[in-house]
């Protein structure tokens, strides 16, 4: 089963409207910050249907990029997390109509589902803990070379292998703050932690990636 996504109406303003894919992810995810979105979740809140259509449509690229960054993005990895991400957002339509916080806090809500998902993906698939992996565009760039592209596979797989240092809860931390996007108290209400907590925890994690690297690394 999914979920299916609808457009709003040819009514609404530009600045309630899906952003385009020529936008770019960094528009996708900045939207998720607007007072638009806060009065879209709102609305969702209020039982208006098409609002409720027009939140899944914002919020389903960032909730296939957390999928992606957590359980992977190439081969069936790559179809696991997508289909996650289905997961997720069934999990949050059902969990709409008894969600009574503030809207400003209704994305770490999203992500705090999303996280339990995901644990509950490794759990089935066998494993106890899942590794985030480097954030890289979802389309191809047919701009790079041959060894742009192999440069460019190196590069994520050191960086899998230094976040597989770190304990969950700060690689965890990371993706939420670095990949996702998330204020420190947005991962925070996500993750159960204070917004210190979470700073602390980013600021030991970045300090322990920087002392395993050496310039072989990155020769």
């Amino acid at each position: 089963m999914s979920v299916t996504t609808s457009s709003p109406s040819a009514e609404a303003s530009e600045e309630t409207q899906p952003a385009s894919r020529s936008q770019g992810t960094d528009a996708v995810f900045a939207r998720l910050k607007s007072s638009a979105f806060h009065e879209l979740v709102a609305a969702s809140l209020e039982g208006d249907q098409e609002a409720i259509g027009t939140l899944f449509t914002w919020i389903n690229p960032a909730i296939v990029r957390y999928c992606r960054a957590r359980i992977g993005r190439t081969g069936s990895a790559f179809s696991s997390a997508d289909d996650v991400a289905q997961e997720i957002l069934l999990a949050v339509l059902g969990a709409l109509p008894r969600y009574s916080d503030d809207k400003e806090s209704f994305l770490p809500f999203v992500y705090g589902i999303a996280s339990h998902k995901v644990a509950d993906y490794y759990r089935r698939s066998g494993r106890d803990r899942s590794d985030p992996v480097a954030d890289v565009p979802d389309t191809i760039d047919h701009g790079l070379g041959p060894e742009q592209i192999t440069l460019r596979a190196e590069m994520r797989t050191r960086l899998v292998k230094l976040l597989d240092t770190l304990a969950p809860r700060q690689r965890e931390i990371l993706v939420l703050r670095l990949v996702v996007g998330l204020s420190a108290q947005e991962t925070a209400v996500a993750i159960g932690l204070t917004a210190t907590a979470v700073r602390v925890a980013q600021h030991r994690a970045l300090t322990r990636l920087r002392g395993s690297l050496s310039a072989s690394d990155w020769l």
